[in-house]
């Protein structure tokens, strides 16, 4: 029984500590956009920020609401968050399939923030 409660206090420590340095990621993520970090820390509002920094209507929150068609808002989201910092397709994928890797590469690597001009 001891060893099941180090266990499980050992996976719990790892989680968390995945979950915090996640966030500090998102928090760069926002600063590097111009938005206030701590605004990924507010449910709702964080994903409202989101969006402003990729550029799409508050409204697709709604969106995200519904099952299935979240999905692919997301996937939308996560391949204009890729654009508004300058990166391609292939970091895209990145971002979807192993996000615990590539945020971290987006927070702290030599990405910037082009908002606008990624549309040019």
């Amino acid at each position: 029984m001891d060893q099941l409660l180090v266990m499980l206090g050992a996976y719990l420590f790892v989680v968390l500590a995945i979950g915090v340095f996640l966030i500090i990621c998102q928090w760069k993520i926002y600063t590097k956009a111009g938005k206030p970090g701590w605004a990924c820390l507010i449910p709702i509002y964080n994903i409202v920020v989101l969006l402003e920094i990729v550029k799409k209507p508050v409204w697709w929150l709604v969106l995200l609401l519904i099952p299935v068609v979240n999905l692919v808002i997301a996937i939308i989201i996560m391949i204009e968050l890729a654009k508004v910092f300058g990166k391609d397709g292939g970091f895209t994928v990145g971002l979807i399939l192993l996000p615990y890797i590539f945020y971290p590469i987006l927070a702290f690597g030599d990405a910037q923030y082009i908002g606008d001009q990624a549309e040019a």
